[in-house]
């Protein structure tokens, strides 16, 4: 099973594609530039869901997917809890980059990523959902 997991935002989505075991491609985006980049998503991989994470702005993600829907072949769309999925994100960042020089010294959770990572709540969103799947 491919997962399109997506972390909505107003200000930028979090966008990931994952296979059981494997993120097969992240992306951060503003909003207008979702519906654009899930289309073409869906064409180049072979999703079987896509999966919105209940927060802030994911009721304008799920009407603009609703719309693709229509006028388009989309998978299926479902909307589910993203409770700590921030956190989670923050933790797999610092897992991938972790901080160098004084910083490795600061307690992991006292410090903020130095750049955007919304792509890795979305990859936390898809695991979830394949772990309950």
């Amino acid at each position: 099973m491919t997962v399109l997991g997506i972390d909505p935002g107003r200000d930028k989505c979090g966008l990931a594609i994952c296979a059981p075991g494997r993120v097969l491609a992240r992306a951060i985006v503003r909003p207008a530039e979702l519906p654009g980049l899930v289309e073409d998503w869906t064409a180049r991989h072979t999703v079987d869901v896509i999966v919105v994470g209940g927060g802030t702005g994911s009721r304008w993600v799920t009407d603009a997917l609703a719309g693709l829907r229509a006028a388009r072949s989309l998978p299926p769309v479902t909307v589910e809890e993203e409770r700590d999925t921030t956190l989670a994100a923050r933790a797999r960042y610092f897992e991938e980059h972790p901080p160098s020089g004084w910083r490795r010294w600061v307690p992991r959770s006292f410090q903020v990523p130095p750049a955007p990572y919304d792509d890795y709540a979305a990859v936390i969103i898809a695991e979830r959902h394949l772990a309950g799947s």
